[in-house]
């Protein structure tokens, strides 16, 4: 059951599914561009794999998606304003840190959160999204135009009618959806990359042309890695068998860690 909170004058939606072993480490999940916690999380298995490993699973549903507030102003969606919904729903619930992982658009605002509020974060899980990053400043804006029209049966790009129909199908706002592509358009730079201390995953399909390669990205951070989807695309690589395997393995690797450290 979805419950919401306010912050930066909207209502968001989250879900909140603790864990009653003795573990019960936060790992706070932030979805991708047009997706929402049911599409990215839940159905890919992700909650049951967390939650199975005794991790207590949270998931926010981004400004302009699901069933949170959606405004069609581009600059309510400028990515550290949705970083700092992140950390706002790790206030309402009382969590001073917790593990992070975000896909695609949820990764560079996990990405963000990381940078702005390096305490939060105690280990970093980046799905969907590498070297782009730096160098690309998401979505291409024809998607937005895709978003905004009329006559969708005239769409030809494939990436805008695969946007157009994956929107559509989660029955999401296309006016709010294209206001997010609009707005969210921020890059960090190398140096600001490089001061992501957290431990990080950096995970992307070996064929996913969108998100950028994970090796570079990872290269530009201190203390992380790269993981290559095996054969998977931006859509398939999400709920990826071998791509949840490596994320559990990378935070049950931080959790001891941190329990042996304590």
């Amino acid at each position: 059951m979805l419950q919401t909170f306010h912050h930066d004058g909207l209502r968001l939606a989250f879900l909140d599914r603790p864990h009653p072993g003795a573990h019960n480490t936060p790992v706070l999940l932030i979805h991708g561009f047009a997706s929402s916690i049911t599409v990215n999380w839940i159905n890919p298995g992700w909650f049951k794999t967390l939650g199975d490993a005794g991790y207590r699973v949270i998931a926010i549903e981004n400004r302009g998606h699901g069933a949170s507030d959606k405004p069609h102003s581009p600059e309510d969606y400028a990515t550290d304003r949705m970083a700092a919904d992140a950390a706002a729903l790790l206030d309402h619930l009382g969590i001073a840190q917790a593990f992070v992982q975000g896909y695609s658009m949820g990764a560079r605002i996990a990405s963000f959160l990381a940078l702005k509020a390096p305490e939060r974060v105690t280990g970093l899980a980046l799905g969907g999204l590498g070297i782009h990053l730096v160098d690309g400043v998401g979505l291409p804006l024809g998607i937005a135009e895709a978003l905004e029209r009329d006559d969708p049966e005239n769409i030809i790009d494939p990436t805008q009618l695969m946007f157009r129909t994956f929107a559509e199908k989660n029955r999401q706002d296309l006016l709010a959806l294209a206001a997010c592509i609009r707005g969210s358009r921020q890059v960090l730079s190398r140096e600001e990359v490089a001061r992501i201390t957290t431990p990080t995953l950096v995970s992307v399909g070996t064929n996913d042309p969108i998100a950028g390669a994970p090796e570079p990205l990872a290269a530009l951070m201190p203390n992380a890695r790269a993981f290559g989807i095996p054969g998977r695309d931006h859509n398939l690589a999400v709920g990826d068998r071998a791509h949840r395997a490596e994320v559990l393995a990378f935070f049950d690797g931080l959790r001891n860690r941190q329990a042996g450290a304590g």
